[in-house]
């Protein structure tokens, strides 16, 4: 599969089956993610960004409609195909001991090397390419318990890049760092998108970073998914349905949330 693919939602819905029921948490979806561009998805908490996500992953089934990968629906993948075509980057922290961040992102390989895992030439200079790309070089030899988590994230991405996919999925990757990190991996993100012509799709609750950063947002809401660059949905006044209530307001002009003091 070429590096330029198009996930495409055609009426979506996700959730939940159970032995008694079925848990809609949304449904009639229908966006497309496209490549070359960092998309970020934003919404209140449990409105179903980490659903959608898996369900994107294919980690859990859909409830209906249709995920086109390419010109592909993804039920048609086998699981190899599918770990040569996504790559994901949740955001549990990785509990390992006794690793060194060249074997943790070696592991990125797996698709490719077979049964016993063992890396080849090739393998290794993908590896060192893909630490390369994320610029942490220097932490190469270091052991992943002993980094912090700005750098630990960064290892994880780059451990996406060794996998070679096309398309890069990530649950909230800015979750436990502090500001300037968030600001960094963000735009490492985007770069990595426009230079490798990724189709990157991350889901993250810093709302005003990803609307200086991303190329294209995502807005899930209670009945409805608005789908734009920042400048479109800011304009549409749907940001600003979004985030106003009493004492905060929504800047148009500067893409930024104000609180409004009571007194002043």
């Amino acid at each position: 599969m070429n590096s330029d693919v198009t996930i495409s939602l055609e009426h979506l819905a996700i959730g939940y089956a159970t032995k008694r029921s079925v848990k809609t948490v949304a449904d009639d979806l229908s966006a497309s993610i496209r490549p070359g561009r960092l998309t970020c998805l934003l919404g209140a908490n449990g409105i179903g960004k980490s659903t959608l996500l898996r369900t994107l992953a294919a980690f859990q089934p859909k409830l209906g409609g249709r995920i086109i990968v390419g010109d592909k629906d993804i039920e048609h993948f086998t699981d190899r195909q599918l770990s040569r075509t996504i790559g994901v980057v949740l955001t549990e922290k990785p509990d390992v001991r006794n690793m060194s961040v060249t074997e943790l992102v070696g592991l990125g390989r797996a698709p490719y090397t077979g049964f016993w895992g063992t890396l080849k030439t090739g393998d290794h200079d993908i590896v060192a390419e893909s630490i390369a790309q994320v610029g942490i070089e220097p932490l190469a030899r270091r052991m992943v318990d002993t980094l912090s988590d700005g750098e630990r994230q960064k290892v994880m991405i780059s451990k996406a890049l060794a996998q070679q996919t096309p398309i890069i999925f990530l649950d909230e990757p800015t979750a436990f760092l502090d500001f300037p990190s968030k600001v960094e991996v963000m735009q490492l993100l985007r770069r990595l998108a426009r230079s490798m012509r990724k189709t990157i799709f991350m889901s993250t609750h810093d709302l005003e970073l990803a609307l200086q950063v991303a190329d294209e947002v995502w807005l899930m809401e209670k009945d409805r998914l608005s789908t734009g660059s920042p400048r479109q949905l800011a304009d549409d006044g749907t940001l600003a349905r979004f985030v106003e209530r009493g004492g905060i307001v929504f800047d148009r002009a500067s893409l930024s949330v104000r609180v409004v003091s009571d007194d002043a």
